[in-house]
């Protein structure tokens, strides 16, 4: 097991939340990379969205937490059991596929400032490496980005990023509802809407080095609409500490 990163007392401790499914191939070199490089960890908690390899198995014996899932429900799902079950006062979102640079973890902490709800890494901002993103699903990602910030009024650049870094009262203060991969534009809309303000930091996108995404182009797209078209109808209702708009 890799040493936990020290951090200054007095700074908050960080879950990094890892939602996997089927990702025994890059989940132990995922985990190691969390642990050398999250300063104030306090776990790395994996959801195991019924993964049919050894998935779960591999992260026990690389040093996370572990919680099984019996079926696929869907990233969402695994997202949303993880919030419930997170320790850290920090919880940060990265992919279990390797395409996330576990490195860039503290560029997130320490864009999380008081005055900040929820730091989303960006790869628009950032660089995708040869292979990272198909042009087909850049230019979905785009388009996305682009209505949720004509339905919302705002000025992110990735919607879709799943690098993220959120206190865990305010995360567990959303009415999360998404199942599947709308649960980004889920987390987005609950926390616009409540008046949260998020920042961007620049991050790097690895290739894929194994396997394929689970996410279904034409359903998750459907989905992740909805949540935008659905934007407009959100309440605001302040934030624990009533934080500023964005």
């Amino acid at each position: 097991m890799a040493d936990l990163v020290a951090e200054p007392a007095g700074a908050p401790s960080v879950t990094v939340l890892l939602p996997a499914h089927n990702e025994a191939p890059s989940i132990a070199a995922v985990i190691a990379g969390v642990m050398r490089s999250t300063p104030g960890l306090r776990e790395v908690l994996v959801i195991d969205d019924g993964s049919r390899d050894q998935t779960a198995a591999l992260a026990e014996a690389a040093g996370a937490r572990v919680i099984r899932l019996p079926e696929n429900r869907g990233k969402g799902a695994a997202v949303r059991v993880g919030v419930r079950e997170a320790e850290g006062e920090v919880i940060v979102l990265l992919d279990a596929d390797g395409q996330d640079d576990p490195a860039e973890i503290p560029l997130l902490l320490d864009a999380l400032a008081d005055d900040v709800d929820l730091v989303v890494g960006s790869r628009f901002l950032g660089t995708f490496e040869a292979g990272a993103i198909t042009p087909i699903d850049r230019l979905g990602n785009l388009a996305l980005t682009g209505l949720f910030n004509v339905a919302t009024r705002s000025r992110v650049t990735d919607t879709q990023a799943g690098f993220r870094a959120i206190r865990r009262e305010t995360l567990a203060a959303l009415e999360l509802r998404a199942d599947r991969y709308d649960i980004e534009t889920d987390m987005l809309v609950a926390l616009l809407g409540r008046g949260g303000r998020v920042v961007e930091v620049a991050v790097t996108r690895r290739a894929r080095s194994h396997g394929h995404t689970d996410l279904d182009r034409i359903r998750d797209g459907l989905r992740i609409l909805g949540r935008i078209i659905g934007a407009r109808w959100r309440s605001r209702t302040p934030l624990p500490r009533g934080r500023g708009a964005r």
